[in-house]
């Protein structure tokens, strides 16, 4: 005789949380080497109930890969990312990059606010030189081994669960 417990909890694919509230993030990718990792960031910001992503250059998504988050999110598509942050600024968006700066600080230890525009960078160049200036603010995701940083689409999650924990509500 099963246990309908044991079923219980073994059951797979929750629906969604429903958010209280839109997020007001916005993710801002440069143009990608590879398609998987903007596919991948696709999927992420779906599952962190992020619904826009400016993306410059000439992006393609792989629905294999981004799967639901294809329909979710609304991919804008822009030639170059700095008029594209300078909008963002003026729309009273924060200019977040996620790189190793100088002056970058800890994402563990960044208070974001809501409305916030998280700057991806390149994967093997980070942010431009003619970008960092835009910045509000950079934060960086420790490193404890080699390569000295993560892959694109990974860190993007990181960053994604880190601003969801502090706004589990939207």
């Amino acid at each position: 005789m099963p246990d309908d417990k044991h079923d219980r909890i073994h059951e797979r694919h929750r629906p969604p949380i429903q958010l209280d509230k839109s997020r007001e993030l916005v993710l801002v990718a440069p143009p990608m080497r590879s398609n998987v990792n903007l596919s991948r960031i696709v999927r992420a910001a779906s599952c962190c109930g992020v619904t826009r992503i400016v993306a410059c250059g000439n992006p393609k998504i792989d629905p294999k890969i981004a799967r639901d988050g294809i329909d979710q999110v609304k991919l804008e598509v822009r030639r170059s990312m700095p008029p594209a942050l300078q909008t963002l600024k003026k729309d009273g968006f924060q200019i977040v990059g996620l790189e190793q700066t100088n002056d970058s600080v800890c994402i563990y230890e960044y208070p974001f606010i809501r409305r916030t525009a998280l700057v991806i960078g390149h994967e093997r160049h980070g942010i431009t030189d003619d970008c960092l200036p835009l910045l509000d603010a950079a934060v960086e995701i420790p490193v404890y081994g080699m390569p000295f940083s993560y892959n694109a689409a990974t860190a993007t999650s990181m960053a994604l669960y880190e601003f969801c924990r502090q706004f589990p509500n939207g």
